[in-house]
């Protein structure tokens, strides 16, 4: 009886330190990062950076807090209390889905009611500095994300140069270039650019790969801006590369 308790004992012991473990691996796997640098949130899965979207964030720098958060609720078209807005209703500037963020510290602790990745009514403000210190998202892109990111995962909001990829390396996310099965770069590309990225480009746009962007990658970015119905200024900037990797 004795050697039968031990057993059970160690082998609940040995489950309880793998229940324990798997959330440190699944916030390894699955983060958001948001680079207020240049508005741009992308979300890793598995490991693997699967989509990068335009966000808008806050109206000066101080106003959306930087450092690593949680993913701590979520609500499909929250109601904007403040001026009595009901979800759903056009008018309301949370847009279709709310992603909570808490934030600690200087910032008071929240049940991640203050903060959030949501969607907006104001589709012309993605890109920009526009907030009061939440991350918006077009309505389409939110409510992907909604889908898809699980509560308590990390969410890293940061201003940086750096690349996606070497903040990935930095925060131990994650460090594949691969976007759900197909090539990815999330920087932005003009005439005259050189590099694996602009190789990728020229791969989309079914033109010749050789790394240069000249004149015949600036024809075909041209054309292709004119297609979507985008300013074709040549420029493959977030709302060109969304264009590129939209299925």
């Amino acid at each position: 009886m004795g050697i039968r308790k031990l057993v059970f004992i160690l082998a609940m012991l040995l489950l309880g330190s793998c229940l324990m473990v798997k959330p440190a691996e699944a916030a390894e796997k699955e983060a958001i990062i948001i680079n207020k640098s240049n508005n741009q949130l992308a979300f890793y899965e598995g490991g693997t950076l699967q989509k990068v979207f335009p966000v808008a964030t806050g109206r000066t720098r101080a106003m959306t807090p930087e450092g690593k958060f949680s993913l701590v609720n979520k609500v499909k078209n929250r109601p904007w209390y403040k001026e009595g807005i009901p979800g759903g209703d056009p008018r309301n500037p949370l847009g279709a889905r709310w992603l909570g963020i808490k934030v600690p510290g200087d910032w008071g602790h929240t049940s991640g009611n203050m903060y959030g990745i949501h969607g907006t009514n104001a589709p012309s403000s993605i890109g920009t500095y526009a907030s009061s210190g939440c991350i918006r998202m077009y309505n389409e892109d939110v409510i992907w994300l909604f889908e898809r990111a699980d509560k308590h995962i990390p969410v890293y909001i940061t201003s940086s140069s750096s690349s996606f990829t070497s903040l990935a390396q930095k925060y131990g996310v994650g460090a594949n270039k691969a976007v759900a099965g197909y090539e990815f770069f999330d920087e932005t590309l003009r005439y005259g650019s050189k590099g694996s990225s602009v190789v990728i480009l020229q791969k989309k746009l079914g033109i010749t790969a050789d790394g240069s962007f000249g004149p015949q990658t600036l024809k075909a970015v041209k054309k292709f801006q004119t297609s979507k119905g985008l300013e074709a200024d040549g420029i493959v900037g977030p709302k060109t590369r969304k264009a590129l990797f939209s299925k």
